[in-house]
């Protein structure tokens, strides 16, 4: 026996309290997207970068594993998901113009789709 519709209980969103000290980024799709790097926790070591809106960010906060918004699939993802290089989250901060995210994480294995320990080992830009 199915459940109605109306009677399955609504899934609780990010804290308004939160949502409000957010600024997000209008990238034309309307889901006002923040960046989140990405910090191993115990190293800081910055591993990646990645895309949440509102959906994201809870997810993050209410499971502690990392969840992003990917914009190339429109979909949400949960890092580690499919390649078992999961992203244990330890804590999330807030910048002070509250427009990027800081995710400390305990990193298994190498964080970029490429196979490397970071998204940022592929070559020092010289001026």
């Amino acid at each position: 026996m199915s459940t109605p519709t109306s009677q399955i209980p609504a899934t609780p969103g990010l804290d308004p309290a939160i949502a409000a000290r957010l600024k997000r980024a209008d990238d034309g799709t309307g889901r006002g997207l923040v960046p989140a790097v990405v910090q191993q926790h115990d190293t800081g070591e910055v591993l990646m970068l990645g895309w949440m809106d509102d959906e994201a960010l809870h997810r993050t906060l209410t499971t502690r594993r990392a969840t992003y918004w990917s914009r190339s699939r429109q979909e949400y993802w949960v890092k580690g998901e499919t390649s078992g290089h999961r992203q244990h989250v330890h804590e999330v901060r807030l910048d002070c113009d509250g427009d990027t995210l800081l995710v400390r994480v305990d990193q298994e294995g190498p964080a970029c789709h490429t196979g490397t320990r970071t998204c940022f080992d592929d070559g020092l830009l010289d001026g």
